[in-house]
C-alpha cells in the first residue's frame, strides 16, 4: 500500500498533466499546480502573456522569448490573489529551468514534485542548494496501482 503523501503527489501530478493540455504551445506542453495546506492555491501552464496571441512558436518552430513557463505563471497568479507560496508544494510535469528555479526559491516554495526531467539540470541543482525538497515521480509511475 502506498503512503498517503505519495498518493496525493501522484493525484496532483496527474492534474498538472491535465492542466498542461490547456497550453497552446506545440513543442512542449507543461503544467503546474501549487498546493498549500491541502488546497490548490494556483495553477499554470506554459504560454504567452495575457493579451498576446496564443502562439508560442515562430515560423521556424522556435519558442518566442516572451512565453511564460508553467511554474512562473502559477507563481505570478498568486501575486494577484490572497494566497502566498510560503511553504507550499509545486507540482510540475517537467523539472524547472534555472530561471524558474530562482522564482520557486524566492516565492518560498519548499517542495517540488516533478514527472519529467528538463534537458538542463542546473535548475534542480540550484533548488538542492536552496534546500528545496525535490521528488521525482516518473510519468509512467503515475498510473501504477
Amino acid at each position: 500500500m502506498k503512503n498517503k503523501q505519495e498518493k496525493y503527489d501522484k493525484a496532483y501530478l496527474k492534474m498538472a498533466f491535465e492542466w498542461a493540455n490547456l497550453s497552446y504551445c506545440k513543442r512542449k506542453k507543461v503544467g503546474a499546480l501549487i498546493v498549500k495546506d491541502g488546497m490548490i492555491i494556483s495553477d499554470g501552464y506554459n504560454g504567452t502573456p495575457s493579451g498576446f496571441p496564443n502562439q508560442c512558436e515562430d515560423e521556424e518552430g522556435e519558442t518566442h522569448w516572451y512565453v511564460l513557463h508553467a511554474e512562473a505563471n502559477a507563481i505570478l497568479k498568486t501575486a494577484r490573489s490572497n494566497h502566498n507560496c510560503k511553504d507550499a508544494t509545486l507540482y510540475l510535469t517537467l523539472s524547472p529551468c534555472k530561471d524558474c528555479s530562482k522564482l520557486i526559491h524566492q516565492a518560498g516554495i519548499k517542495r517540488v514534485v516533478f514527472a519529467n526531467k528538463y534537458k538542463d539540470n542546473s535548475g534542480i541543482q540550484f533548488l538542492q542548494k536552496a534546500d528545496v525538497k525535490l521528488t521525482f515521480i516518473s510519468e509512467k509511475d503515475l498510473y501504477e496501482k
